[in-house]
Formats: structure tokens, C-alpha cells, sequence
């Protein structure tokens, strides 16, 4: 079963199974939309007939489009996580670079194949609330420094923290450069990336 979005994000949290799994089916509609129209096309009907339920039923669970794409967002920030977790199982916990790698290669892998991903990774096209906790990237960073602090052992301190977020500002910004380039993601500017998150990541992590 697919993660729920927070409950803050939603009008009404699924209790019951089905109706978890028609949330899930809207949230599917809206990622392949988003990628057949764009995100100023979206619309709530068009998402409740790809998904095949009511119209009602996407009311149910959201007021409005961005609501709907706040909520895809927050899924895919879940599934980066665990995606992350799971290529960590592999990994010791005595060296970072390869841990910094696979926050890097999850990323890129769900930049490829995950539908909608192109215009909502893990914020929506439009401005974000106020306040660093509405912010993505501040989101994305302090998931990141969990991750990372549980399988390497290191105190989440404020430094921690503030590298992470540079981090993933950075690596943001170059990460669509890459992808502006190629669609694919150019591996030169890729390698460029992986090289500097090594190289920024050294002062805190070596």
C-alpha cells in the first residue's frame, strides 16, 4: 500500500482500505496528468475521470488542485525516503560517500521513471506557504539528516543540518540544470553534481 499523505494535507484522512486505495488511484491520476498537461491545466475533473470515481470523491480528500499536488508531493517525499532506506540496507555504515551516492542515484532514478515527477517532486510549481517548515527543500533536508544521522551513527546536530539543506539546495539546482540539458539527465553535469555534494559533504562528514 502506497503512504497517505499527511492528514494536514488532506480534508478527510481514508480510514478504511478502499478508501485508501481510491486516494491512491487519484493521486496517480493527477501524477500522469500533470505530465500530459501541465500544471496550470490541471484540473480536479479531469483527474476524477482518469481516476474513475466521482467527482465527489476528490472533494472528499481535497479542496482544490493544489491541495491535491501538495498531497503528490508529500507521497513522493515518502517514497524517496524509503527508497533510500532500502538501497542503505546494502550499505555499511563506515563510509559516507556511498550513502551520499544513493540519496543521489534515488533521486535521479525517481527524476526518470516516477509519472509527474518533472513538475512535483516534493513541492507544488506555485509559491510555497511561509516559513522554512512549508519550504520543500527544508522539508527534503531534515528527512535527509534522519536518514543519514541513523545509518552513520552521527549526532543531528545544527551543523549537520545546515550542511544538508546547502546540500540539497545545491544539488536541486544543479540536478535541473542536468535535466534542462538532456532529458535523461546530462551525465556530465550529473557527474559534476555527485562530485561536489562529495567534496561540500567532506567538511562534516570525514
Amino acid at each position: 500500500m502506497d503512504p497517505v499523505p499527511p492528514a494536514h494535507s488532506l480534508r478527510r484522512a481514508p480510514i478504511q482500505q478502499r478508501s485508501a486505495d481510491r486516494l491512491a488511484r487519484i493521486l496517480d491520476a493527477c501524477a500522469e496528468l500533470l505530465d500530459e498537461t501541465g500544471y496550470e491545466n490541471l484540473s480536479t475533473r479531469a483527474v476524477a475521470q482518469r481516476a474513475g470515481v466521482p467527482i465527489g470523491s476528490v472533494y472528499r480528500f481535497f479542496g482544490n488542485k493544489r491541495a491535491m499536488a501538495i498531497a503528490l508531493a508529500h507521497r513522493n517525499l515518502d517514497r524517496y525516503v524509503d527508497g533510500i532506506a532500502d538501497r542503505l540496507t546494502d550499505l555499511p555504515a563506515t563510509h559516507w560517500r556511498p550513502v551520499v551516492d544513493a540519496v543521489l542515484d534515488e533521486y535521479l532514478s525517481m527524476k526518470r521513471s516516477v509519472p509527474g515527477f518533472a513538475l512535483v517532486d516534493f513541492g507544488v510549481p506555485a509559491p510555497p506557504a511561509e516559513g522554512p517548515e512549508a519550504d520543500p527543500n527544508h522539508q527534503v533536508a531534515a528527512r535527509l539528516t534522519e536518514l543519514l544521522s541513523a545509518h552513520l551513527a552521527l549526532t543531528p546536530d545544527a551543523t549537520l543540518e545546515r550542511a544538508v539543506l546547502v546540500a540539497v539546495e545545491a544539488t536541486d539546482a544543479l540536478i535541473q540544470l542536468a535535466f534542462r540539458a538532456d532529458p535523461a539527465g546530462d551525465p556530465g553535469i550529473v557527474a559534476e553534481t555527485r562530485a561536489m555534494m562529495h567534496a561540500y559533504l567532506a567538511r562534516v562528514l570525514d
